[in-house]
């Protein structure tokens, strides 16, 4: 069976695993194995006045919804694009008087769509929305019973005519919510916006070292003549040369998580136990728990681990906070507690080295967050699957940290670098990458500048840096 008409995947008998997709021809690095326009998707709540509900780009003064004062789009074009899945969603806000948490409003839709479509949207659709995993009997006694006050929730805002169903059933569709929601990201893939339901998607397994990846491609709705526009779709691509045959696989959780933490997380949300080779084998948790080459003794380890724990609880407190100035001190004492006791591939360095930099960058003291950063990417090299889409966006920010600090030489680099692994993960045509090939071409413009005469472009660069432009503040504060 093929997805589509693209004759790149084929379902097959996973074996433990159930149901899976793998190749049914060779695929080529880089390669749209196959898109997916979504089944049913919702912005989260905390940014529904931010984000367009229909192509879920973050945009400024966006036109709200004149029935139910909730939704919000970019334009008409996207408010009509957008009517046949708000219209059901729009009766019941209004009948509701507000708008229920983001799962109730993604249940809702999903279960509109399945009246509307029988649980099949297109040919190319695999599987009935019905027949997705759902993991219900498997929820922990709190979350059944945060389970229940939703349905009981829901049911508020249910409307279909006089078409009702039972808790059970009701049940069964959050359940494939939670099992299957896809998180959406924004045009430039910086922030998580919303979360969708994508069913061929759904069929794809677990690897904690995949050999896809999965991006979200907003569609193009700006197009005078509507029959050009295109879907907000996903789209499964091949991060190496896949052989036919081989079963496609993406990662469910970040792999810069020890293997016990993240078989931890997946049994958690996903109720199943991952066998993955990285997993069974703890392929890099060496690394991520690496001490420095001076040999502390374990006694020191112990202590400077506890310390760095307690250290990132008390950072994040002051991220949320907005103390910056405590977030800095924070940092600064927990790498010097771990200079020569763990390495620069240890998560917990890691983490602070993250932190340090990002901030710097806000206080816009590049040269010292460019250091930071150096060192955060050089363990990230040594972690990551070298066309991991978040190390292509950590290299990013690196790239445009050095450039900001002045030194031309590696911030073009590392943009380069970060431009060729985002064209295998993203493709040429992502609204990043765009964005990225506009940095490429300044920074080699700029870097033949320096070559030329330093103390010109020095005094050039620094003037540019007044105010630092507005995409370039996007990608170094966005995490």
């Amino acid at each position: 069976m093929t997805v589509g008409n693209m004759e790149r995947a084929e379902l097959f008998d996973a074996g433990s695993k159930g149901r899976g997709l793998r190749a049914a021809k060779e695929l080529n690095t880089g390669e749209v194995i196959f898109s997916e326009p979504s089944f049913a998707a919702v912005v989260f709540d905390s940014l529904a006045t931010q984000v367009c509900h229909s192509c879920f780009r973050h945009q400024a003064n966006l036109h709200r919804c004149a029935q139910c004062k909730f939704a919000h789009y970019c334009d008409r074009t996207c408010q009509t694009a957008c009517w046949n899945e708000h219209k059901q969603e729009c009766g019941a806000i209004k009948k509701l008087g507000s708008a229920p948490s983001e799962n109730i409003r993604l249940a809702a839709r999903v279960l509109w769509r399945m009246h509307k479509d029988t649980g099949i949207a297109s040919d190319s659709q695999l599987i009935s929305v019905d027949q997705l995993q759902e993991h219900v009997a498997d929820l922990a006694a709190e979350d059944f019973k945060q389970l229940r006050a939703d349905v009981h929730k829901f049911l508020q805002y249910w409307s279909y005519g006089t078409r009702q169903h039972s808790v059970d059933y009701i049940s069964h569709i959050f359940g494939i919510v939670s099992c299957n929601g896809f998180t959406l990201s924004d045009q430039r893939g910086l922030q998580a916006v919303g979360v969708g339901l994508f069913p061929n998607l759904c069929l794809v397994n677990h690897d904690c070292w995949p050999n896809c990846t999965v991006i979200l491609n907003h569609g193009n709705q700006s197009a005078v003549s509507s029959a050009l526009h295109s879907q907000r779709r996903i789209e499964l691509r091949a991060l190496g040369k896949i052989p036919e045959g081989e079963e496609l696989t993406v990662s469910y959780v970040d792999f810069l998580n020890l293997s016990a933490d993240r078989q931890k997380k997946l049994k958690e949300r996903f109720h199943f136990d991952c066998t993955c080779e990285h997993c069974s084998k703890h392929i890099k948790d060496d690394l991520m728990t690496a001490v420095a080459d001076s040999k502390p003794s374990a006694d020191k380890v112990k202590e400077v681990t506890a310390f760095s724990k307690e250290s990132l609880e008390k950072i994040e407190k002051s991220r949320v906070e907005r103390d910056y100035n405590e977030v800095l001190k924070l940092c600064y004492e927990c790498l010097q507690k771990q200079e020569n006791v763990l390495a620069d591939t240890n998560l917990y360095k890691l983490r602070v080295l993250s932190i340090a930099s990002e901030v710097l960058s806000y206080q816009r003291s590049f040269a010292k967050a460019a250091n930071y950063a150096h060192r955060m990417v050089e363990g990230y090299r040594k972690l990551y699957h070298p066309n991991n889409a978040q190390l292509g966006m950590a290299i990013m920010r690196a790239g445009v940290t050095h450039w900001h600090a002045g030194q031309i030489e590696e911030g073009h680099s590392l943009i380069c670098q970060a431009y060729r692994i985002l064209m295998v993960t993203h493709g040429p045509n992502h609204a990043i990458t765009k964005d990225l090939e506009g940095m490429r071409t300044q920074t080699e413009m700029e870097l033949k500048m320096f070559k030329q005469n330093k103390a010109a472009y020095q005094t050039m660069r620094d003037a540019a840096l007044k105010p630092t432009d507005s995409l370039e503040e996007e990608i170094l504060f966005n995490n």
